[in-house]
């Protein structure tokens, strides 16, 4: 996709923006170093720290030249790689929501320091101390963040290495590797507290090892990726433009990716996860007036740096408590939001979510008779079988489906079990609807923002409300889904409702969202870590009246969608073409957006954010064979609807007495499934 500006009156230099947060962040270093040593001292801190004043240790002089100093220089090279990475990984990809993590660095990274920590603890355990700064986490982190790299790369290897099937083996196995993650920490949190922290993005120093330890590997990952720019910049072009122009695409974008990930793997295994940056710093970098590809690898690194600079002298004095990567959001998302208006359509037509497959697609009646009876084979087994206590031997379970307890149990369960399957597929069909309104295959019902918006009006009110029983929540949760909604719309219309502000919009309000949540969750108040079960996509407090209400708003959603299937065959086809055939192109995503925004709210209100049903129940659909628009609605409305049962039962059942959330079990069980459906197709 090819974002441009639109700046007839104004014009603004990427430069300018650099200034904008670099002084603020060399003004609040000054203020630090003033407010701890005094502008008398600061010089021997700096050059070289008097350890003997008067016989005694000068600590802060050792505090500033150890920590605070460290510090600045490990902010700004984390910054500077994480905003080079994401211009690249944006170039190659030809997504303007692409970022470092794209490829599942973060999240291979976090399950291989997870799994670690609790089986083999003698890895992590060592540090780089004595001089060294590769310790066991880094080795840890790095491979776990190779691995997964190398994943993605040989699910996308029999595609050639093609954007759309990098992106969509880069989401799964993102998807898996976090959710296998989450499940772990909601097992074993106690021995997986300092994970948090790390997870967060910690910039916190203790000597000058670290940035010793990145300078040398981001310089030759930087001075490679500039002898690169001619060949990135050829992929302006598309596929066969571009090789027809001599360029070999699976090398180059291999090569490219290669260094992107490594840039992005330094960071991760040096200070954890910092993921807004990679994504805002390019965005920003075009946003500022950088068109060309030189210009944006230029003023990304310099963004990020300052972007990522700034918001750690901010958590300085906020409070150290609060992770630096976590908490980037709160600066980047305004200021994102804030450019956003500059944004105007490139010329480029977006990319369908994935290309046309060969062949003649199923037939959708018997293959919908299949699908349902599947689900309806979910249902029965949800309703009605189960694990209960023995009541012989402690701790002993059996599995029980005799009429007497099926009955008993029928009016707890089958709440949970409708929400379940309404839920899953309003969900799918929200992202089969965003996926064809943006052309975009990462589109999603989180890319609105929409489940943040719930899911941050939902932990406000737990914070302003001396009780948050379930009318209050839902209550709560749908304002913060309509002001979130109505707040995109707003900055969307100017634009016609074009797919890239929509998406950039989303991505930014469902960062700035996260951000308040972590930054809540970290100061350790129960009344936010209560929420946690109902964000990770929970039926665990549905009852009857819940369910039966999202039954009526999801049908009545789901029978207007068909209404929009002309647009929705035509939208992906690109803004000139969808003109040309007489599409009003405002209204007509104007009341996708609605269905879609409407549709996930829903879903979000009943059992709460789901990461994986609405992002990979169109996909399944469309490498089934399902390619127009009502054969692959259908298809992933029953795909999501049966995943998300299958997933609630599972996760009632396995770990029983345990429960683990339906969102979680989506994500695990779907996940292999889906990895081997891609390579199959591939």
């Amino acid at each position: 996709m090819s974002l441009a500006l639109d700046l007839p009156r104004r014009r603004f230099h990427p430069g300018l923006l650099v200034l904008l947060l670099a002084l603020p962040a060399l003004a609040l270093a000054l203020l630090r170093l003033d407010l701890t040593l005094g502008s008398g001292a600061w010089w021997p801190a700096l050059l070289g720290p008097d350890t003997e004043t008067g016989g005694a240790v000068d600590m802060t002089q050792l505090l500033v030249h150890y920590s605070m100093l460290p510090r600045v220089a490990v902010s700004l090279l984390a910054g500077a790689a994480l905003g080079l990475a994401g211009a690249v990984f944006q170039q190659v990809l030809r997504n303007p929501i692409a970022s470092p993590m794209t490829l599942g660095v973060a999240a291979g990274a976090r399950l291989a320091l997870t799994l670690a920590t609790l089986w083999a603890p003698a890895l992590v355990a060592v540090d780089g101390g004595g001089g060294a700064a590769w310790g066991g986490r880094e080795l840890v982190a790095v491979a776990g963040g190779g691995l997964a790299t190398l994943a993605v790369f040989g699910l996308a290897a029999r595609r050639g290495l093609s954007p759309v099937s990098l992106i969509l083996a880069g989401m799964i196995v993102s998807l898996y590797c976090g959710a296998l993650g989450a499940a772990l920490t909601l097992l074993y949190e106690p021995y997986l507290t300092a994970l948090f922290i790390w997870g967060g993005g910690s910039l916190v120093q203790q000597d000058w090892q670290t940035t010793l330890w990145l300078l040398p590997r981001l310089a030759v990952c930087a001075v490679l990726i500039a002898a690169m720019v001619r060949p990135l910049t050829l992929f302006e072009l598309d596929d066969e433009g571009a090789a027809a122009l001599g360029l070999s695409l699976g090398r180059v974008r291999f090569l490219a990716l290669l260094l992107a990930v490594a840039l992005a793997g330094f960071v991760v295994a040096a200070v954890g996860v910092i993921g807004f940056v990679g994504l805002a710093s390019p965005a920003l970098a075009r946003l500022a007036g950088a068109r060309r590809v030189r210009d944006r690898l230029l003023w990304a690194p310099l963004i990020g740096a300052a972007l990522l600079c700034l918001t750690d002298q901010l958590v300085w004095f906020l409070g150290e408590q609060l992770p630096t990567g976590a908490v980037t959001a709160l600066l980047g998302a305004p200021l994102l939001l804030w450019m956003l208006p500059r944004l105007a359509l490139g010329g480029r037509p977006e990319t369908p979510p994935m290309a046309a497959e060969p062949g003649r697609a199923p037939a959708l009646l018997p293959a919908a008779i299949i699908g349902l009876g599947i689900l309806a084979a979910l249902v029965v087994v949800a309703l009605a079988v189960g694990r209960a206590p023995s009541g012989t031997v402690t701790g002993q379970t059996v599995w029980l489906w005799s009429d007497p307890f099926t009955a008993e149990m029928l009016r707890w369960r089958w709440p949970r079990v409708l929400a379940a399957v309404t839920a899953g597929a309003a969900m799918a069909a929200a992202g089969c609807l965003m996926q064809r309104f943006t052309g975009n295959a990462m589109a999603s019902p989180e890319v609105l923002g929409i489940s943040g918006g719930a899911a941050i009006a939902t932990v406000l009110a737990g914070f302003l409300l001396p009780v948050v029983d379930r009318p209050a929540q839902i209550l709560a949760s749908a304002a913060g889904a309509v002001l979130t909604l109505l707040f995109i719309i707003r900055l969307a219309r100017r634009s016609g409702f074009g797919p890239e502000r929509v998406l950039l919009a989303g991505v930014a309000m469902g960062a700035l969202f996260d951000a308040v949540v972590v930054a809540m969750l970290a100061t350790g108040d129960p009344r936010a870590t209560q929420l946690l079960a109902w964000m990770v996509g929970s039926t665990y407090v549905v009852g009857p009246t819940d369910a039966v209400a999202t039954v009526f708003v999801v049908a009545a959603l789901l029978a207007l969608a068909p209404l929009a299937a002309r647009w929705l065959d035509i939208l992906p086809l690109g803004t000139a073409t969808a003109r040309a055939l007489g599409v009003p192109l405002g209204a007509a995503r104007l009341v996708v957006l609605l269905i879609a925004a409407a549709l996930s709210a829903a879903a979000t209100l009943v059992i709460g954010p789901l990461s994986f049903v609405g992002l990979i129940a169109p996909h399944i659909a469309r490498l089934a064979g399902f390619r127009r628009v009502l054969p692959q609605l259908a298809a992933a409305v029953i795909i999501g609807a049966a995943i998300l049962v299958g997933a609630d039962w599972l996760g009632r059942t396995l770990l029983f007495p345990r429960q683990m959330p339906a969102g979680l079990l989506a994500a695990l069980v779907g996940g292999p499934y889906f990895m081997w459906l891609l390579w199959r197709r591939a």
